[in-house]
């Protein structure tokens, strides 16, 4: 199982000194979001700032761009990285969509699906200069004349698609790379949910097997020698995710639907989505993320193994002041090198 990471850094320059770093401890791919800074220009950053690792969006929002920008984007990043791209794409959810990007929603995993043959059928005919005529609900793309004046470093960049629901997750194993999951998923949740949705996908095509599918699960570890202290790092991202109504299934999974409700209540009572640490209990905390010693949390981690190809590794930051982040996240890039050490 890989070990991977998502860093952090309260300016663009310590982003890139932490993603420097946790490449030299053994991260084997750097994982950049968006919400607060644009995922494809943060990726272009770290490749740039970087040797050995991969390079991916977790997640680049697929429906604020136009296909032809997202493959766009890719190939630049896939050339800066010398191959070391992945593109990992998500719907994200619909007022996120609608509200703040005035982007079409519609049928997500329609939509999906016609943005990566799109950005796929982009970066084939862009190389060879070939006419491009798709029809589409949500992107038709039709272009007469085009040939990229540059050298492409692949016309195959791996896609991965974030999921979380069956039918998307089916989708993921149908037409994607690899698979990401959010910042929460068990490896209960994993075997039991996840992995059964990927191989119907895959079934659907003719020669794929699950092992062609990268899966990447999400870890937000709080690593800390107080376990108190570790716990209520961690507590953060999950009322962050809880004040979502979207993950409601994904709680009542775990048996957490009313304590999942409580935090929807704090927040429609006013408390913002960084700050509901304090309507999270010891239980959902313990269920849904990795939180204790180095130790600890490494155990936590190895739960994985068997079910997921790489995990992605994140310090917490909702609720959380810069000075607190930076210290979880130095510790768990220790802990990366230790682990790593151990394994080699």
């Amino acid at each position: 199982m890989r070990i991977t990471f998502q860093p952090w850094g309260e300016s663009m320059a310590e982003l890139l000194d932490v993603s420097r770093r946790a490449e030299a401890a053994g991260a084997e791919t750097l994982w950049v979001q968006e919400l607060h800074r644009s995922a494809t220009v943060t990726a272009a950053a770290v490749a740039g700032a970087t040797t050995t690792a991969k390079v991916g969006t977790g997640i680049a929002l697929a429906f604020t761009r136009s296909p032809m920008i997202t493959a766009l984007e890719a190939l630049d990043i896939d050339e800066i990285s010398d191959g070391r791209f992945i593109l990992g794409i998500g719907s994200g959810v619909q007022k996120l969509n609608e509200a703040w990007h005035n982007a079409q929603w519609g049928k997500p995993v329609a939509h999906i699906r016609e943005t990566v043959r799109n950005v796929r059928q982009f970066w084939v005919s862009a190389d060879e200069g070939s006419d491009i005529a798709l029809d589409g609900d949500y992107e038709p793309m039709n272009i007469r004349g085009y040939e990229r004046p540059f050298n492409q470093v692949r016309t195959d960049i791996p896609v991965y698609l974030a999921a979380m629901g069956p039918v998307m997750t089916r989708l993921a194993g149908e037409i994607g790379n690899g698979w990401i999951s959010h910042e929460l998923c068990s490896p209960k949740f994993l075997a039991e949910r996840v992995l059964p949705e990927l191989q119907a996908g895959v079934d659907k095509v003719e020669g794929k097997s699950l092992d062609d599918v990268d899966v990447v699960v999400s870890a937000c570890c709080g690593v800390h020698p107080d376990l108190a202290t570790a716990k209520r790092y961690v507590a953060g991202t999950v009322g962050f995710y809880a004040s979502v109504r979207t993950y409601a299934d994904f709680f009542e999974f775990h048996g957490l639907g009313e304590q999942q409700q409580q935090v929807i209540e704090a927040f429609r009572a006013g408390r913002g989505a960084d700050y509901l640490a304090s309507e999270v209990s010891d239980e959902m905390v313990d269920a849904l993320t990795m939180a204790g010693t180095r130790d600890q949390v490494a155990e936590r981690i190895a739960a994985y193994e068997g079910i997921a190809d790489a995990v992605k590794l994140s310090a917490p930051v909702h609720g959380m002041t810069p000075a607190e982040i930076r210290a979880a996240q130095d510790e768990l890039i220790s802990m990366i090198a230790d682990m790593k050490g151990s394994i080699s």
